[in-house]
This record gives C-alpha cells, structure tokens and sequence, in this order.
C-alpha cells in the first residue's frame, strides 16, 4: 500500500494501538516552556514520580520574557513566578533548561530547529500550538495541553486519535515580493480558519521545494491557523543541508543510518489524500490582514470584501470589522498603522531581518511608528549584527531588542494599546491578541517594513 510522508511518520512511531480508540504514539522530541508546564510538572510530584527521559526534554523561556534589560530581574511576579517554576522543574528532572541569559534561549519553535534537536521523521510536541513549524522538517509536530504535557514527560508516550490527511498543492513561480508568509495566508482565506480541521497537511509543488527552511517553517506555522493538526513539507537534500552539523543531530554513523531513513520518507508516487487542493504561485500578491481572524486577508491591492454568506455569520463579520473601525469596500492601501512588529516564531528568524533590513536600507522610520524589532533567538541576534544589519536598521531609526515571543501575544511588557493599529509579522490578529483593544494586521516582513517606512498600508514593490 503507498503511503504519504504523514503515513510513515505516524505509523513508524505506534506503539500500541488500542480498539475504536486512538493509538500510541512514541514522542521522539519534547520541547516545554514557562506557560505550559508548571502543573504538568507539579502532577508529576503530586504522584512522585520523574520524568522518564529527560535527555529528550529541551526547554527555553520565552512566552513571558522581557525584550529589553533582561539582565535585570523580571518586574511582573506571575511572569518572574513561572520563569523560576521551569528553571526549577528542569533542574530537578535533569532538563536542559535555557533560560534568561543563556546563549541558546530564545523561541521554542526558532532554536529547536537552530540547535538540531528538530529533525526528520521525528514526532515533536509542545505546550504551544504552533509546534506545527517543526514540520518543515518533515516530521510530525503538534501542540498539546497540559494534562498531555504530564503524559509526556511521565511516559514519553501520548494517545492520539490519527488524523485525516490533506496535500496542498502550490505550483508555479512567485512574483518578486511575495514571500512564504503570504503564500500562507493566501492558503488560509482561501480554506478559511476551519478548512483544514481534523487533518495533518502535506504541502507540495515547486514553490514549497524552492523555498529556503525558514521559509517552510513559516508556512508550516500557519498551518494551524486554518485549523489543521499541522503541517508538514516533504525533506530533501536542503533539510539535510540545514539540519548536518548542528548540536543535537545525529554524527558519524547515526547521520548515515538516518538518512537511511529520512530518503525514504517523501510520499509515495500514487498515494492517496484524504483531500487535496491545488493552487498557482502567479495568483498570489502580498497579503494583508483586515479582520479579526487569519483568514480574513486579501491582496494588499484589493478592497475589504463585502460580507460573502458562504463565509460565515453577518453579525460576525459586521463585528470583526466594527472592531477594526473599517468599513467594508475600504481600500487597504493607506490605512494608518501607528506599531510594526518584526518577530515571533512565524518571522522572528535571519531570513525575516535580511529581508525587512533590504526595504529600509537607505530610507526612515515613519515618525508615528513604534517599531518592534525583535529576533527569535541569540543566534539570529548573533546574525544580525555579524552581517552588519543591525548598522542598516539603527540608521533607519531602528532598535533591536532581545529575544523572546514578545508582541506576538499580550504575556509580556510588549503590548500594542487600546485602539491602535500594529501591522504584524506574528500568526494571529484576534480581538486583543496584541493586547486589550488592539487592533492587528498580519503581513510579511517586507509588508511591515514598507509600513515602518511610509507609516501607512503600502505595497512593498513599489520600494523596491
């Protein structure tokens, strides 16, 4: 029987499985930060026991974390409280625990992938929902909860019921400025926030295999905002290229079995998809968001569509636009932003700051923007000044600040106020993700550059 890369990911880690239930699935990677785990962890010492492999274990603050004077002590007490919580749980679990100051903290989902414990037809969970970006890689990657959490760290082991798959097709070639993160949204208002519920999607056709890994990640990171389990993306020899070398990836003749392995994972010629669509790179413009969900994006050169019955309820959508103090037929272009956040496990990596550092380079920052500009990791912080971008960025009017989620959701001190307008590079606009009242538009890096320059909706292209 022909099997997708889904297929032989899941079935090669079923360890047992159970009548009209779900199966058991071996986690090979497990990766936990300060939000999740406190009760997970505190389960485990209500019924006194360890966690049964640590070495598989990684976690990093990054949720909660400060983005400027991390030296210093965390102001917030339940911020401070959890941040202590996993730098102690990890500690007495025998965890590797990179917290604040350590050189390899930074996003869950950006030094996973940095640090090689991501890899090629494994199984990776986290407490956190866009696991999906590990997915890249062609491995299997999900959020879970906290009770799932515990299953996990007591037994290395969860019960899932198998999902339906679904391959995506994108074809053809992108135009010069549409980048990974507009493919994704353009996938997502076109399948919608629910079209993709109850499935793990493959993504495949050319302009997956031309993009660069951070590109895939990105991608594979939306996946879950239009509802699927996750995504995935087929390895090749640029998976093998990114992941050989790095720390906690297989060496010497565990690198030769692996590959062994990983080669045989793309799917099957002939496989057969629960669902697949099909779609052409050429349809695909930089996107903007207008509303309050992910799938409420469009061309950044076309009007705010007027209310569309096969698209959900009227009052819903005269909400979501009531919220947003827009109108429907309104043009997008123009349209007043007052923050830009550079970041977060969608665009918080180097490809992200090469390409928002090329549309500002030579030119300012708008006077009334509030520009956040903050990289995923240590390493990518590293990147950013060895390569000279952050000279680019500090005379455009630009500061960097220090790794962490940051504006991406309202857990830290980077919270966009009431009212105002942030164009985002981050994976989620709902009614206060940013912060009480504030109003997102998910974009692109070189979408929210060209705001940070203009100060307004603009059309990166014409800046090039």
């Amino acid at each position: 029987m022909k099997k997708t890369l889904f297929d032989k990911v899941w079935d090669s880690h079923v360890i047992h499985k159970i009548t009209n239930g779900p199966d058991v699935l071996f986690i090979d990677r497990h990766m936990v930060h300060e939000v999740t785990s406190p009760v997970a962890f505190l389960g485990l010492k209500k019924r006194k026991i360890k966690v049964l492999y640590p070495e598989r274990t990684f976690a990093t603050a990054d949720h909660n974390t400060p983005t400027l004077n991390q030296h210093l002590p965390v102001k917030d007490k339940l911020s401070a409280n959890q941040l202590k919580a996993l730098e102690n749980n990890s500690r007495e679990h025998g965890i590797s625990f990179w917290g604040l100051g350590h050189e390899k903290n930074g996003i869950v989902h950006v030094v996973g992938p940095e640090y090689g414990i991501t890899l090629p037809g494994a199984t990776i969970v986290c407490g956190d929902s866009h696991t999906s970006t590990h997915g890249a890689f062609g491995a299997i990657a999900f959020g879970i909860g906290t009770s799932e959490v515990e299953m996990v760290l007591s037994t290395q082991c969860i019960m899932q019921q198998k999902p339906k798959s679904m391959r995506i097709n994108v074809s053809g070639e992108l135009e010069k400025g549409v980048t990974p993160k507009d493919v994704a949204l353009y996938i997502i208002s076109k399948l919608s926030t629910s079209g993709a519920t109850g499935y793990f999607v493959e993504y495949a056709g050319n302009v997956f295999s031309q993009m660069s890994m951070e590109g895939r990640m990105t991608v594979c990171n939306l996946s879950i905002e239009m509802g699927a389990r996750g995504g995935m993306i087929a390895p090749d020899q640029k998976t093998f290229d990114y992941v050989k070398g790095r720390e906690f990836a297989p060496s010497g003749g565990n690198w030769e079995l692996a590959m062994e392995f990983w080669n045989n994972l793309p799917s099957d010629k002939g496989a057969i998809f629960d669902k697949e669509f099909h779609f052409e790179g050429k349809d695909i413009e930089p996107m903007i968001t207008y509303g309050t969900n992910p799938g409420m994006g469009i061309s950044i050169l076309k009007d705010i569509p007027k209310y569309n019955s096969d698209k959900g309820q009227k009052e819903t959508y005269k909400k979501s636009l009531d919220y947003m103090s827009y109108k429907e037929g309104e043009t997008m272009l123009g349209k007043q932003i007052d923050f830009v956040f550079l970041g977060s496990c969608t665009n918080g990596r180097i490809e992200d700051f090469r390409a928002f550092s090329e549309i500002v380079k030579g030119r300012k920052k708008a006077k009334n923007v509030t520009a956040w500009l903050v990289p995923g990791s240590h390493k990518v912080e590293k990147a950013i000044k060895d390569e000279g971008i952050l000279k680019i960025l500090n005379d455009a009017g630009f500061e960097l600040r220090e790794p962490g989620c940051s504006a991406c959701l309202a857990m830290n001190d980077d919270k966009v106020p009431p009212g105002k307008y942030a164009v985002s590079t981050s994976n989620r606009n709902f009614e206060g993700r940013q912060g009480p009242g504030s109003r997102t538009l998910l974009a692109s890096p070189i979408v929210a550059a060209a705001a940070a320059i203009t100060g307004k909706v603009t059309d990166p292209r014409t800046l090039f």
